[in-house]
């Protein structure tokens, strides 16, 4: 018999039941669109994460003050004072691949309004800081080259600060403010960020030039910190290892001991990345035993089928169809219901994830990996679910077949 009227023989008989075949169809549909859905879901958390990281800037390598040396007494970091804006200065012209940089001195401090006054996190960082994280602005503007170099006594307030200060959604530009008993004018408010990864709040915060917390508000000459932010698809350790080997000739360091410290963002994506591939795993791995669970239905059903048509076996057998020709017949059977119901299961997951992202602002991206990966997935199930019955069919013995009633 040719191969494709083996093929006729077994569509004709899904046919035959077509409700039959429908219902076993559905627990493939399901798994495969469990599947598509469970993955777009994940991919979307993925790209949340990311973009949030993004929000925080964008590769990223920070250089900070090192802990320094006090006799026996090691203060931690940050407490050295070999950090200064000549170093900033050189980085930016001898390291290649670098976007952004913005020095950078911390304080705290009480800052006062005309009607209220609120203790906070004060930045002394450069104009290319907004950039570096990515961060607009609701109102007014932020400072610029000039007024670092004039260590201009202007402020960019977060939007708590801005809260405290003037009121929920005030436009504070152009208003005076004090920090330490010097004015200030404010001349933007930055748009909301919420908490970073370590739970600080980073609208809790002023922006002044660096320059102008080092000369009005410290009293120093030397920095922190020192953020950079990289080109595209330029290595951070490549950055990293030239801004460290540039350092420690400027410093003049000849042993192991460096008094500043290099990190990058590296750290913080890969725990991140590898968190949300887990989570997608384990997602997809759930809706694949939706999947087992449609194949046992195939091949339930596949094993009533046989038994039904025991005497249609049996009379094939006996006017010369091989086994063969019985196993191709019953194993067809199964593997059209299974890619049926993964071709309908793969537009129900496309439908779903496309509805999530509308209706739920949700990033559910389907993933072309994914889709491919559970359709031939419901291929495979078909033929392991379906060659036992198809194998049970093809063993019939011809005249034990046509006695069968």
């Amino acid at each position: 018999m040719s191969v494709l009227m083996t093929f006729l023989i077994a569509f004709r008989a899904l046919r035959r039941n077509a409700m039959r075949t429908a219902l076993t169809a559905l627990g493939m549909i399901i798994g495969v669109s469990a599947v598509i859905v469970m993955v777009a879901i994940g991919n979307g958390a993925r790209t949340t994460i990311e973009t949030n990281i993004r929000s925080a800037g964008s590769n990223i390598v920070t250089v900070n003050a090192g802990s320094g040396p006090f006799g026996p007494v090691r203060m931690g970091s940050g407490n050295t004072t070999t950090l200064t804006p000549e170093d900033a200065a050189a980085i930016r012209k001898e390291v290649a691949g670098i976007r952004y940089m913005s020095p950078g001195v911390n304080l705290r401090s009480q800052l006062i309004s005309d009607t209220s006054n609120w203790g906070t996190q004060v930045q002394g960082a450069g104009e290319d800081l907004v950039d570096i994280r990515s961060w607009g602005l609701e109102f007014g503007s932020f400072f610029g080259e000039q007024e670092v170099r004039s260590a201009a006594k202007v402020a960019v307030l977060g939007a708590v600060v801005r809260d405290q200060l003037f009121g929920p959604g005030a436009d504070p530009t152009g208003v005076m403010i004090r920090i330490r008993n010097q004015p200030f004018r404010v001349i933007g408010v930055l748009t909301k960020k919420g908490q970073a990864a370590m739970g600080q709040d980073q609208d809790d915060t002023v922006i002044i030039p660096y320059t102008t917390a080092q000369k009005k508000l410290l009293g120093t000459t030397h920095l922190q910190n020192i953020t950079i932010s990289a080109e595209d698809n330029v290595p951070l350790d490549k950055v990293q290892t030239e801004v460290i080997n540039l350092l420690r000739v400027r410093h003049n360091i000849p042993g192991d001991e460096d008094d500043f410290m290099v990190r990058t963002q590296d750290e913080l994506t890969g725990v991140l990345t590898s968190t949300t591939n887990t989570m997608t795993y384990l997602l997809a791995g759930i809706a694949a035993v939706s999947l087992v669970v449609g194949g046992i239905g195939i091949m339930n059903i596949m094993l009533v089928s046989v038994t039904e048509r025991t005497r249609e076996i049996g009379l094939r057998l006996a006017v010369g169809a091989r086994d063969v020709d019985v196993l191709l017949q019953f194993l067809v059977e199964a593997v059209v219901l299974s890619l049926v119901g993964g071709g309908l299961g793969i537009a129900t997951g496309f439908g779903v994830a496309y509805g999530a992202s509308q209706w739920l602002q949700f990033p559910a991206e389907v993933s072309a990996n994914a889709v491919l990966g559970a359709f031939g997935f419901s291929a495979a199930i078909g033929v392991f679910f379906g060659f036992y019955p198809a194998r049970k069919a093809a063993a019939l013995d011809p005249i034990e077949a046509l006695r069968y009633e």
